[in-house]
């Protein structure tokens, strides 16, 4: 459970004032001292994630965010960090006292109801403060979920009133979150499992390059065998050298062939054109993303003019090596391509920058660390910009010409 990537977790975030408790709501929902909790105002200063299995949920990402009334330069820091969190939020829990509503608490609902995010309030401290009835009143008018609770500080000791407000106030939130589910969680889009069926044979193309890990896979060669093992379908791993030969050895013909983007070129030529063949990447652009927004975007690719400014978005950070995919293939491709001088800007993990007016063009990578809340937002925000955006696969696939094919399992 606890290897489960963050990008195929439930994303919840805690949001709220300073010092209205959340995180002892986290730390009593996950019966663990996550965050530090004090009596204090700001006593979490960066956004605090803890992954765990929220049954009957499944896997799930907890973040603590510090609060949104943080005040100084560096509390503004925190608040502007806070809100990259609601970009990769499934499910927002909105934690308040309860007898207190104001104007930091309107901010997170208009958030939440602008990202179309289901939220959940907290009117915590119950044992302090009565209720607001004009505030239940108008939370219950608007359908918005509520709960009252009570979260005590201590976790361990002897204290048990206070182990067992914790473990009713848990009961009661895991029950609303259940109802609030995503429908995307509910029917995710598969990766490649809707793509093939039980004995079919599917044959991943894996290099052995610089950026490999020594002795392990890759995630989304990882997610993909697993989707393959569960369908009760045949994997079969190659690499783009001995292909071809690997094909030539089986009585029954591969349904499809998946490879690692940059070696499309290859690939393309060793495989025969009634078999399927696409890539991990446009797997991913299709699981996670806007399918038909994505491969617009890489239509747009030969409307490149001289100096015109790309933005490389990378989901993970990682040290880059002298052929790294997104810093030095994609570009010298481009840049040979289209024969025209380019401009290329590289943005890493979760600092996915907010102005994209500058860039002409966006090319994101397969994105297997983000939720599909994150990538989705990207896209909008993209979208929002009138800049086109697209993914590695779909621009190598569609230098080599072959666009039409590598969509072409999934039409």
């Amino acid at each position: 459970m606890q290897r489960t990537p963050k990008g195929l977790r439930l994303h919840i975030a805690i949001f709220g004032r300073r010092n209205t408790g959340k995180s002892c709501l986290l730390n009593a929902i996950t019966r663990q001292e996550v965050s530090i909790v004090s009596e204090i105002a700001g006593t979490t200063t960066d956004p605090v994630e803890k992954p765990m299995e929220l049954l009957p949920i499944g896997p799930v990402l907890f973040i603590d965010t510090a609060g949104l009334d943080d005040i100084g330069k560096i509390g503004e820091l925190r608040i502007k960090k806070t809100y990259k969190v609601f970009e990769r939020t499934d499910i927002i829990l909105l934690v308040t006292e309860a007898n207190y509503w104001g104007e930091y608490e309107e901010k997170i609902l208009k958030e939440a109801q602008k990202r179309k995010s289901p939220i959940l309030v907290i009117l915590n401290k119950i044992d302090l403060f009565k209720p607001n009835k004009k505030l239940k009143q108008r939370l219950n008018k608007e359908k918005i979920p509520a709960v009252e609770t009570c979260v005590r500080l201590p976790l361990r000791g002897t204290n048990e009133q206070a182990l067992k407000q914790n473990w009713e106030t848990t009961t009661r939130v895991k029950n609303e979150l259940i109802k609030l589910l995503p429908d995307g969680w509910i029917n995710p889009i598969p990766i490649i499992s809707d793509l093939i069926k039980e004995d079919d044979i599917v044959i991943l193309v894996i290099p052995i390059d610089k950026e490999a890990p020594k002795g392990r896979l890759i995630l989304p060669q990882q997610q993909t065998i697993r989707e393959i093992l569960d369908k009760k379908a045949s994997c079969l791993i190659a690499n783009e050298k001995n292909l071809s030969a690997t094909i030539h050895k089986l009585k029954q013909k591969p349904k499809i062939v998946v490879t690692d983007s940059q070696v499309f070129g290859e690939v393309f030529r060793q495989v025969p054109d009634n078999i399927l063949t696409t890539s991990f990447s446009i797997l991913f652009a299709r699981s996670k993303g806007d399918f038909k927004e994505l491969i617009r975007g890489a239509q747009r690719l030969n409307m490149l003019k001289q100096g015109d400014k790309i933005l490389i978005a990378e989901a993970c950070t990682h040290h880059p090596i002298g052929d790294d995919i997104g810093r030095v293939k994609i570009p010298q491709w481009i840049s040979q391509r289209i024969g025209r001088k380019i401009d290329f800007t590289v943005s890493s993990g979760h600092d996915f920058p907010p102005d994209l007016s500058q860039y002409k063009l966006i090319i994101h990578c397969g994105a297997c660390m983000l939720n599909r809340k994150e990538v989705l937002a990207r896209i909008y925000e993209a979208k929002k910009q009138g800049v086109p955006i697209t993914n590695y696969g779909l621009t190598i696939a569609y230098f080599y010409n072959k666009l039409k094919r590598a969509i072409k399992p999934f039409y």
